[in-house]
């Protein structure tokens, strides 16, 4: 049997965010801060893409980072604290197993790929960053599809541009809502719980569940 292509959240499943407070703490804002203004991003590009509005994930975000900044005893003007934020967004490290889990799937023989929420170019420089641009294919975003994961418009579009389909493709992320659109979506799915929290019941349980990337390869049977 042929092996499936492993389509790659990147967005704190590849990235990892939690770097994103001490950004916080350099413009002089709570730290705890980061968690609520990545949530607010998800809830208004959500929010956009139920509407029929597909807008780019980096204006979501300054938007959103303008409205939790408001109000703080920041140690720069907002303007300059909100560019501080977002460019420190585009300078993110990858999770420790990242590299060991994506070299050890292309070395069993997987291709490899990534859908995003956020801009392309990104995701490309925090592969670049980290060694590993080389072993993942294309490199997809949302901004040119109709709209946001987790619309199926989205899948939708992966799997034309990487000429699957559907059950030809697992989709491994962090996110739960990711796993139940793909799931919808006809794909095979890979719930990674980088925290520990249990699964919603609410949702469309994955195929299968990983603590660490490097679980993958035997998972997928390579």
């Amino acid at each position: 049997m042929a092996l499936p292509l492993v389509l790659f959240d990147v967005n704190e499943t590849l990235s990892d965010l939690g770097q994103m407070t001490q950004h916080f703490e350099e413009v002089g804002a709570p730290p705890q801060l980061a968690a609520l203004w990545f949530a607010s991003v998800l809830r208004d590009g959500f929010a956009l893409t139920a509407g029929g509005r597909n807008a780019p994930f980096g204006e979501i975000a300054a938007d959103a980072l303008r409205t939790v900044l408001a109000g703080q005893r920041l140690n720069r003007d907002i303007g300059d604290a909100v560019d501080h934020v977002m460019t420190s967004l585009k300078e993110l490290p990858v999770h420790p197993d990242v590299v060991e889990g994506l070299r050890a799937l292309t070395g069993r023989g997987f291709e490899l790929a990534a859908l995003t929420n956020g801009a392309a170019g990104n995701a490309e420089a925090l592969l670049e960053r980290a060694g590993v641009r080389g072993d993942v294919g294309r490199v997809l975003s949302v901004e040119d599809a109709p709209r946001w994961k987790p619309a199926p418009e989205s899948y939708a579009y992966a799997l034309r541009e990487l000429q699957r389909e559907a059950g030809d493709v697992v989709l491994v992320a962090v996110h739960p809502w990711d796993i139940d659109g793909a799931a919808r979506a006809g794909l095979r799915t890979v719930w990674l719980d980088r925290s520990g929290a249990p699964y919603p019941v609410v949702m469309t349980r994955p195929d299968h569940e990983v603590s660490t990337l490097t679980e993958l390869p035997d998972l997928l049977g390579g």
